[in-house]
């Protein structure tokens, strides 16, 4: 219970992360510009760690589905990121910020959710 605890405060950690560096490229001010993200570019070390942390995200999921009692919020985990990246692919960038934001709400409640339940079962 304590690990399932502390990686999911680390995953909250990187999901405000993750809409501070969203808004940053796909924000206001570079829609308003008609600035293009892709065109931007991350460093090297800030993509090389943003992909190793989504992999461990998505392999995370996966082990939360044989946990019995995490199990609804690895598959609201799996519904959640899987229909945000078919809306974000099938948006203009001016929509891509808007369903980031809601997604990574969406996953902030659920990792919040999970860290409470597992906390009563302590």
């Amino acid at each position: 219970m304590v690990r399932l605890i502390i990686v999911a405060a680390l995953f909250l950690g990187f999901e405000v992360w993750q809409l501070v560096v969203s808004e940053r490229y796909l924000g206001i001010r570079q829609i308003a510009r008609n600035g293009d993200p892709r065109q931007l570019g991350l460093r090297e070390g800030i993509a090389f760690c943003w992909s190793v942390v989504l992999f461990a995200y998505w392999f995370w999921m996966l082990t939360l589905l044989a946990t019995r009692f995490s199990r609804i919020h690895a598959i609201c985990f799996l519904a959640v990121s899987a229909l945000g990246y078919s809306f974000r692919r099938n948006t203009s960038i001016k929509w891509v910020l808007v369903i980031l934001t809601f997604e990574g709400a969406i996953r902030i409640g659920l990792l919040v959710s999970l860290i409470g339940l597992a906390w009563r079962r302590m």
